[in-house]
This record gives C-alpha cells, sequence and structure tokens, in this order.
C-alpha cells in the first residue's frame, strides 16, 4: 500500500461548471447586515491524501475536540489521522481486529474524544473503541464487539453518548443503549431490549429510514427515506410520530441539523438535487439551495452554522450560505464524495472516495481530502 499527501494541482481534476447564482437573497439576511465576515474559502486549497487500493474510502469523521479523523472503506481497519500533526497514511494509527470484513462507517461519541463505533454490512457488527493508548497491549483493542441481526448501514450517537442508532440495509433503524443490566455488571451496549421484542416492534411498526439521527437534546429522531417525499420526526424513545413535513419531490436521502438549534433544519433529495431549510418551530421550507447540478450524497453544518457544506456525485463540493442560500465556493475534488464533514471547530471539510478509471492513466485510488486553512 503506497499513499501521498498533496496539494491539488488541477490535472487530476475534471472541469467543473460553477455553481448556479440564486436571485439576490433579503437584505437582512446577508453579511453585512449582520455583522459577520465571511470566510474567503477561494484562498484556501485542497489536501489530498491517496491510499492505493482497488476500493473506495467510504466515510470520515472527526472527534469531538477534532483533533482525530476517522476514515473507513477500504478494508476491515480502522484509520485515525491527527491532521494537526500529519496527514501522512504511515503516520495513522490503525484498529483493527474488531471485523472481519470491510468496514464501511465510523461515527465518535459526542461526549468523548477518544470513543467511537464502526460498522460493517458485510459481517453484520457494531465495534466500540477506545483510541488512548494502552500499557497492557501493544496493539488496538475493541472493548466490545455486537453481532446483529441486519446490516447496519449508517450510526448516530444520542448527544449525552449513552444511545446508539443504527440503520440496516432493509432501511430499518434500531437502538442501543450504554449501562448496567445488573448492579455488579459492567457498563456496556445492550440492544434496547434484549429479547428482540423491539426488533419486532420496528418491523411492524415500519420504523424504517435511508438516515436517521438524534435531535439536540435526544428525545426524538428525524429520519428520511429515499422512497419518501416527507421527512419524519419521531419522540424517544416512544418511537410516536411528531411531524412528517413534505420535503420533495422525490426520496430524501440525507439531513444535517443547524448546530445552532435554532433555526434551520437542513435535508435534501439525491433525486432532485435540491436542499430545502426547515423552521425547526413550524417545521416549513423556509429556503432553498439549487446551485447542485448533480445527485446529492451529504451534508454538513460548519461549527457556527453559517455555513453548509454539500457532497454530490460530481467531482466537487459546494459551500453555500445557510442565511441566503448563496453559492459561495465550489472546492474541486479528486473523486465524488459518499459524505462530507464540518470541523467541530474550524472552518476545515473532509471528504473522501475513489478517483476514477480513465484510459491509459493510473489505476483507481482511494483519497482522503481536506480543504481549508492550514491546520
Amino acid at each position: 500500500m503506497s499513499n501521498s499527501a498533496t496539494a491539488s494541482n488541477g490535472k487530476d481534476e475534471e472541469e467543473i461548471p460553477p455553481p448556479q447564482r440564486p436571485p439576490s437573497p433579503p437584505l437582512h439576511t446577508t453579511f453585512a447586515a449582520r455583522g459577520v465576515h465571511p470566510t474567503t474559502f477561494s484562498a484556501f486549497r485542497p489536501r489530498d491524501v491517496r491510499v492505493t487500493s482497488p476500493l473506495a474510502m467510504t466515510h470520515v469523521a472527526w472527534s469531538c475536540d477534532g483533533k482525530k479523523l476517522a476514515a473507513v472503506g477500504i478494508d476491515k481497519i480502522v484509520r485515525v489521522l491527527q491532521p494537526e500533526k500529519s496527514m501522512e497514511m504511515r503516520a495513522a494509527s490503525l484498529f483493527s481486529g474488531g471485523h472481519s470484513d470491510d468496514v464501511d462507517y465510523v461515527t465518535w461519541n459526542p461526549t468523548h474524544p477518544e470513543l467511537f463505533c464502526s460498522s460493517s454490512q458485510k459481517d453484520r457488527r457494531i465495534v466500540f473503541w477506545d483510541a488512548r493508548p494502552s500499557f497492557l497491549f501493544t496493539e488496538s483493542r475493541h472493548t466490545q464487539q455486537r453481532t446483529l441481526k441486519v446490516s447496519p448501514v449508517q450510526t448516530n450517537y444520542s448527544p449525552d453518548g449513552k444511545s446508539l442508532l443504527y440503520v440496516s440495509a432493509g432501511h430499518q433503524v434500531f437502538f442501543m443503549t450504554y449501562g448496567k443490566e445488573a448492579d455488579d455488571a459492567k457498563e456496556q451496549w445492550t440492544n434496547t431490549d434484549k429479547e428482540g421484542l423491539f426488533f419486532v416492534f420496528c418491523m411492524i411498526h415500519q420504523v424504517t429510514a435511508s438516515t436517521a439521527m438524534f435531535n439536540h437534546t435526544g428525545d426524538g429522531i428525524i429520519l428520511t427515506h429515499n422512497s419518501e417525499h416527507t421527512l419524519r420526526i419521531m419522540d424517544y424513545p416512544s418511537l410516536s410520530l411528531y411531524e412528517t413535513p413534505a420535503a420533495h419531490v422525490g426520496g430524501c436521502v440525507a439531513a444535517a441539523l443547524d448546530p445552532r438549534g435554532r433555526q434551520a433544519f437542513a435535508l435534501h433529495c439525491g433525486h432532485d438535487s435540491i436542499v430545502n431549510m426547515f423552521d425547526l418551530s413550524e417545521w416549513i421550507c423556509a429556503r432553498t439551495i439549487t446551485s447542485c447540478e448533480n445527485s446529492i450524497t451529504s451534508l454538513s453544518f460548519s461549527h457556527d452554522g453559517e455555513y453548509i457544506a454539500i457532497a454530490n456525485t460530481g467531482s466537487y463540493i459546494d459551500i453555500c450560505s445557510t442565511e441566503t442560500s448563496i453559492p459561495l465556493h465550489r472546492v474541486p475534488a479528486l473523486a465524488p464524495s459518499p459524505t462530507v464533514t464540518w470541523h467541530p471547530s474550524k472552518y476545515v471539510i473532509a471528504y473522501c472516495g475513489q478517483t476514477k478509471l480513465r484510459e491509459g492513466g493510473p489505476p483507481p485510488v482511494a483519497v482522503i481530502s481536506l480543504f481549508g486553512p492550514g491546520m
């Protein structure tokens, strides 16, 4: 396996069209009217790490303190980088032994910067890890391994880090909780109902989704489905339906919550390439972003909620203003990205993918990329 960290020079990139500019927004929403100094994204350049592999990197995620970046997708190993020190793959910490097949997804605990979980559809496992160095073992060791009845596609922690939801390949939503089963027992992750009744409940009541996430308080979940034109908001843990606002003509396949928790919930449909911004108090569409020309794959808000990054099936990432919906910068990428994520406290995005096979060109390689000021 070989790798290199380079700045994009344009030779590897396809020609990408500039984003279409929407009509002028209301004056009170502009940066100047709100006294906000906009970030000059055009001054930044992507930093790309190439990893020779027949597979693509499928997911990247920041730890809650932003010091670590985890990447998965090319094999059974979770790679954890420390971008402030090095983006060289040889400097990455490797977490192995928990999965018997390719790892698809990684999620950090929102309350602890060293705890995370990884999941694999093929081996039907969710594995929990502690990234702190151990004096007892020279190799990384998982803290717990859960084998499931279904293939997990996506995971999401509750805000307190004590619950975990996972979406299966069959579009069902299930839950785990962290705690003790007895007074003298060790704290560990268990299915919400160890007898499987909750599994049956989800099947009977059709708690289905393509993506799911907890809200900011952990007492509700937001669900989207790639074959439904609405999103669903449900209470947790009762799972009673709270709202079903209409969202798109086609199915909805991704969502993101404004970290400010006061104004906008964003979701998009991969079929109509539109991002709709919803008002959280009334669940009505407040704004629409239509700059993207390709099917959208992922959304992410910046830490202050001012910007939203949009990944898609094209070789670029769009950065738009959440208040005005105006596209601010189009980031050239070496490959289409299945995911994009903002740093928890800086204007830095991370994304990943795999370069395309071109006639007479080099073989495809997996890519992990950062875009933003130097860390």
